[in-house]
């Protein structure tokens, strides 16, 4: 009898965390490594959000919550949804959890039978597939390429959708392209979903606040009204407020979606802390300052990102809309000889070696399902930004 459980051999452990721990090992070492593999800000979380967390200390709000979250944060919640997506949910409708994973986990559990189908535009976030596979369902992943956008097509979504599909999750903006819908694109999508009334949406927002340019965001229920009572809309508080470690992430959805998500919950985690959750009450209600300073300093690197990748001999990068990460393919690279001597069979091969010779730790494209790219995370200091880029010029330059 094998100790650990069938379905755990669905999934594969998270090869973003895989090269985040071995640069921190190599780190430890002595090596001088610049790490652009984590997805969080450098930036610290606001003054005011910790003033909140040692004030609920202080005041002894170290209790028990209830299990979708605190009453002060659902209506926090609910009332960001309304500023800022013009979307009306009540806060029985609203679900906090430790943080976006479990949200999508608990939904992805809550609802998936064996067999059923969730469409997956890829890349994708390495999580998606694999919390669908660890809930016995069946991720259907669909290509979208740098032609379009790195953004899936109605036409395509139309020919994904099967009588099994059950879901489609849409990273809005997204990890790891940062690739941005916009309304009119937004829209497209939706029609086909108006025309198939048993499939569900779940929309990931996470990292709505952080668009540059005139980038304008939008979200599925703000486009198509229509579709509310089957989209789950999930957003929290880590990569817009800087609150990775605080783990508080939160869903708008139907009644009954929710409540079946808060009696998964119950079972598991319970609720969140109660001490990040005072700290997300002033994030979503307090000033917003920090956000726009933190978003103006993630545009600036971005472009000098791009700009910088675009000089190095073999490799191509798009300009995203948003997020804080860069998706360059290293196709031109692929087939050549490193410096070091390793050849450049993947784009597995081309990170290890950058990281093995020059110290940058990145992350290859094929762990996002698309193979040639590597994905790079802004969310670093502009110096080390730089010199990172320089790195990864001076290796490029290199190969043979």
């Amino acid at each position: 009898m094998s100790l650990t459980a069938e379905r755990l051999n669905k999934v594969s452990p998270s090869q973003t965390i895989a090269i985040s721990t071995k640069a921190r090992e190599m780190k430890a070492a002595g090596r001088d490594i610049i790490s652009l593999s984590a997805g969080e800000p450098d930036f610290p979380t606001p003054r005011n959000i910790k003033d909140a967390a040692v004030k609920a200390i202080e005041e002894g709000q170290t209790l028990y919550t209830d299990v979708s979250g605190t009453p002060a944060l659902r209506k926090a919640v609910a009332a960001k949804f309304a500023r800022d997506n013009h979307l009306d949910y009540k806060p029985e409708e609203i679900i906090v959890s430790t943080g976006g994973k479990q949200v999508i986990f608990n939904a992805m559990v809550a609802t998936l039978d064996k067999g059923d189908e969730v469409i997956i535009p890829a890349p994708c976030w390495v999580s998606y597939p694999d919390i669908v596979s660890l809930a016995d369902g069946n991720p259907v992943i669909v290509p979208a390429g740098p032609n379009q956008g790195f953004k899936i097509t109605a036409e395509q979504l139309e020919a994904a959708i099967t009588p099994k599909t059950k879901w489609v999750m849409l990273n809005n903006p997204c990890n790891p392209t940062g690739a941005a819908y916009t309304a009119e694109e937004l829209k497209a999508l939706t029609d086909v979903l108006l025309r198939h009334p048993n499939v569900w949406i779940f929309t990931d927002d996470i990292y709505e606040k952080l668009v540059y340019g005139d980038f304008k965001f939008a979200t599925i229920v703000e486009v198509e009204p229509k579709l509310r009572d089957r989209t789950l809309t999930m957003n929290g508080c880590s990569k817009a407020y800087a609150m990775t470690g605080w783990r508080i992430g939160f869903a708008g959805a139907p009644a009954a979606l929710t409540k079946a998500m808060d009696k998964l919950q119950s079972q598991s985690t319970s609720n969140t802390s109660s001490i990040s959750q005072a700290a997300a009450v002033e994030a979503l209600n307090g000033p917003q300052d920090d956000v726009e300073t933190m978003r103006q300093a993630f545009e600036r690197r971005r472009d000098m990102v791009v700009s910088m990748l675009n000089e190095a001999p073999g490799i191509h990068c798009n300009t995203p809309d948003g997020a804080f990460y860069v998706f360059p393919s290293v196709t031109g690279c692929l087939g050549k000889t490193t410096k070091g001597g390793k050849l450049l069979a993947t784009d597995e091969d081309f990170v290890l070696a950058l990281l093995e010779e020059e110290g940058v730790a990145t992350v290859h494209g094929s762990a996002f399902l698309f193979p040639g790219y590597m994905r790079i995370s802004y969310a670093a200091s502009d110096e080390s930004l730089k010199e990172a880029c320089t790195r990864i010029q001076r290796f490029c330059q290199g190969l043979h």
